[in-house]
């Protein structure tokens, strides 16, 4: 199974958090394939740089790398796939995991439960 970690389920998981207690034995697991977006990586350093959230996305790429997980590339059917999105959540980074998570066809994970509006591929853990 393909998951994509919304960005805070990235940064949860790159600092081993508790806050994935519930899904680490899915990120763990030999038959599932956990990918990160570069719309993570862009969000972490645009809010870095706007002193909204204290990280380091070239060490959080790292880790992630590190963990075995996969970055996924911002392809243009992933952000075509955003045009037709309906507006349940207006985060541009949000709406463009959604767009990822629909086009190739993979489990979205996050925290947040305005995602689950768009159903489909949206889990909430």
């Amino acid at each position: 199974m393909k998951l994509l970690l919304d960005t805070h389920v990235l940064l949860w998981a790159a600092i081993d958090s508790p806050r994935i207690q519930s899904i680490r034995p899915r990120l763990l697991a030999a038959e599932n394939e956990v990918y990160f977006s570069v719309a993570s990586l862009w969000e972490v350093a645009i809010k870095t740089s706007l002193g909204k959230l204290q990280a380091d996305a070239a060490a959080i790429r790292e880790a992630a790398l590190d963990n075995g997980f996969v970055e996924l590339p911002i392809w243009g059917p992933h952000a075509l796939r955003v045009g037709s999105l309906p507006w349940h959540h207006r985060d541009p980074f949000d709406r463009l995991l959604v767009a990822q998570a629909a086009a190739e066809p993979m489990w979205l994970l996050t925290a947040d439960e305005k995602l689950l509006a768009y159903g489909g591929t949206v889990e909430l853990i």
